[in-house]
């Protein structure tokens, strides 16, 4: 059972009068929730406790931690904001408001359509919580990874619920956020609840050949290894096993052939400097052939949430086919971590900085705006879109999809839903281009504005001054931003 014994020696990173407050916090909270047990049986202030235990693993700032410790004590022992207002301030009483507000938002049904008005209405408030202090939604996430942990506990709708609310809400968020890591244990965590039968099925097909791979990439990580050791580079390799609910979705693609898994388990090799990656890349390439298409430098052009590395797939000892990533320590704690990697804070960060979620890295430079660029987005959108089906259809199309990302002929990269298409793009870059779109190039070849843009794509967009928007294009565009630049156009020109 965690105590504060344990999350202080988790926090050393931190001064005295930060590890002062996370005391303070937690006495607060065991005070207040004494006496109180959880449907696990287990004493309520492990709840909150947990939930600071892996914040602290993520390095977060002590005032995210306290305001971590505290976060039920609003909702459920009735401790005013005032009061906490009072004896923390202001910055962690409106973070513990801020997770209240989060606590309210609920799926309920397994089909979205089913949302009721104060269901989306939760959602709209948690993306402006969101968007005024991102650590809000950092302490939800760890919330919610730990109400997962002890779901057993709960009745099977229940479960069911709160598994369901993860893969369509929460585990989207960590990897729009860059948690690469964190969404992966969300979304196996709720699997099992959210679809039982799949997860028994996918068990007994892939853990025999989990173990058969896991044999096989050992050979290779020594081969590996001995190679770099020759080459003197400094280097540490791990072998990856696929989450199960990435398989899941992934077999689903190919019609449940493992054969076309070549990732089950992956080999990542972590360097130093980024000059090693490409030296490592050129050792692979040494020893084993790469499969024609599956090299993928995402350190020259990085994903638009930040992920860096190279990948590479290659035919490995005795013809089987193995991928390979490669990146640096700080890439890889980026990738696993997301926006939490960056959260340093330094003694000169002001509270305003506090107050806007600035994330700092170690060298106080602002985390890059492009990253974040969505977040910015998604107040424009409550802002629009009055409508709360039409927020939550925007919702969907823009978060809650698998993304792609695609380039302008300069080599910008721009981030979209799976399906977009040209349009979605052309306003993307600027409203302008959009209204007066009429064909588009992908690749050096005409395709029209209705086509389905891959990951990678080069997208040049073809313009005319007597081009309008058609009413036909509602039907065609994937993004929120798109659907409302051109219902805006047809409003205007339908007043005219």
């Amino acid at each position: 059972m965690a105590t504060i014994l344990t999350l202080l020696q988790k926090v050393n990173y931190l001064d005295e009068g930060g590890q002062r407050l996370i005391e303070k916090a937690y006495a607060k909270a065991e005070v207040n929730h004494r006496g109180v047990f959880r449907k696990s049986g287990e004493p309520f202030i492990q709840h909150p406790l947990k939930v600071a235990l892996k914040l602290a693993d993520l390095n977060m700032d002590a005032e995210t931690i306290a305001a971590a410790l505290l976060h039920d004590l609003h909702e459920d022992s009735g401790i005013s904001l005032k009061e906490l207002q009072n004896e923390f301030g202001s910055q962690i009483a409106e973070m513990v408001n801020g997770v209240s507000k989060l606590h309210r938002v609920k799926l309920g049904e397994e089909d979205p359509e089913a949302q009721t008005e104060r269901q989306i209405e939760a959602l709209r408030k948690m993306f402006v919580s969101m968007a005024k202090d991102l650590r809000v939604v950092l302490i939800k996430l760890a919330d919610r990874w730990h109400n997962l942990e002890t779901l057993f506990a709960l009745p099977p709708k229940k479960q069911k619920e709160i598994a369901l609310e993860t893969l369509k809400i929460y585990a989207p968020l960590a990897y729009r956020l860059g948690m690469g890591e964190i969404k992966g244990i969300l979304e196996d965590l709720a699997f099992p609840y959210a679809y039982p039968e799949e997860y028994e099925e996918l068990k007994k097909m892939a853990l025999p050949k989990y173990e058969v791979r896991k044999k096989y990439i050992e050979k290779v990580k020594k081969i590996l290894a001995d190679d770099l050791k020759e080459a003197k580079i400094e280097h540490e390799i791990h072998g990856r096993a696929k989450h199960m609910y990435s398989l899941y979705k992934k077999l689903k693609k190919y019609d449940y052939d493992m054969d076309k898994i070549y990732d089950l388990v992956a080999l990542r090799v972590i360097v130093s400097e980024i000059h090693d990656c490409y030296a490592v890349l050129g050792l692979i390439h040494k020893r084993w052939k790469p499969l024609l298409g599956r090299i993928k430098d995402y350190i020259a052009i990085p994903k638009p949430n930040g992920y860096q590395s190279l990948h590479t797939t290659v035919f490995c000892q005795d013809g089987e086919i193995v991928e390979f990533q490669i990146r640096t320590k700080k890439m890889h704690e980026k990738a696993e971590y997301g926006v939490a990697a960056h959260w340093h804070y330094t003694e000169q960060t002001t509270p305003k900085e506090f107050k806007q979620g600035a994330i700092r890295t170690e060298k106080a430079t602002l985390m890059s705006e492009n990253e974040l660029r969505w977040v910015k987005e998604l107040t424009v959108w409550q802002k629009e879109l009055k409508d709360s089906k039409d927020f939550f259809e925007a919702l969907k199309l823009d978060l809650f999809k698998d993304r792609i990302f695609v380039f302008t002929p300069k080599g910008d990269v721009v981030d979209l839903p799976e399906g977009a298409t040209p349009i979605d793009f052309a306003y993307y870059i600027h409203t302008d281009i959009g209204n007066s779109a009429f064909g588009a190039k992908v690749n050096g070849k005409m395709l029209s504005l209705s086509a389905e843009l891959k990951n990678g794509d080069i997208v040049e967009i073809l313009t005319a001054k007597n081009i309008k928007p058609s009413q036909d294009w509602l039907r065609i565009v994937k993004t929120a931003k798109a659907r409302e630049r051109i219902k805006s156009w047809l409003k205007k020109a339908t007043e005219v």
